[in-house]
């Protein structure tokens, strides 16, 4: 069963996806709202990891995180076999996660270049005193 979220919701899912990319190190993490240009979605949330097992490793915490926040499971996730460019679609917004070389080659935030960005904070780490 699929629902329209709102924007609203969204944006939320969007940023809790891209924070969790970010906790695990997740590189030039994005959001892109493409819903006026591409009207089959809402935003992308583009990153990218230096190796396989990293981009397996955003993956995983971002479906674990966008669940704990009550979103949904991905509807289909593509290319964790090889893992060079992982995409989880969620129906109202589309994760790419991405190794390093082929973010580039695909270089989504140029063919994209008109959408706007969605911005967001990182959770930051609690900090230990010494």
């Amino acid at each position: 069963m699929t629902f329209k979220a709102s924007i609203e919701d969204v944006r939320q899912l969007s940023v809790v996806a891209a924070r969790a990319a970010a906790a695990k190190l997740g590189e030039d993490t994005v959001i892109l709202a493409v819903e006026p240009l591409l009207k089959i979605t809402d935003a992308f949330v583009i990153t990218s990891g230096a190796n396989a097992r990293q981009v397996r490793t955003i993956a995983e915490e971002v479906e674990e995180k966008v669940k704990a926040d009550g979103g949904p499971s991905p509807l289909r996730i593509e290319g964790l076999d090889d893992a060079r460019w992982v995409l989880m679609d969620y129906g109202d917004f589309v994760v790419h996660v991405f190794l390093d070389e082929v973010r580039k080659f695909y270089d989504l935030e140029r063919l994209w270049a008109d959408a706007e960005r969605w911005p967001f904070e990182p959770l930051l780490a609690a900090v230990e005193a010494p």
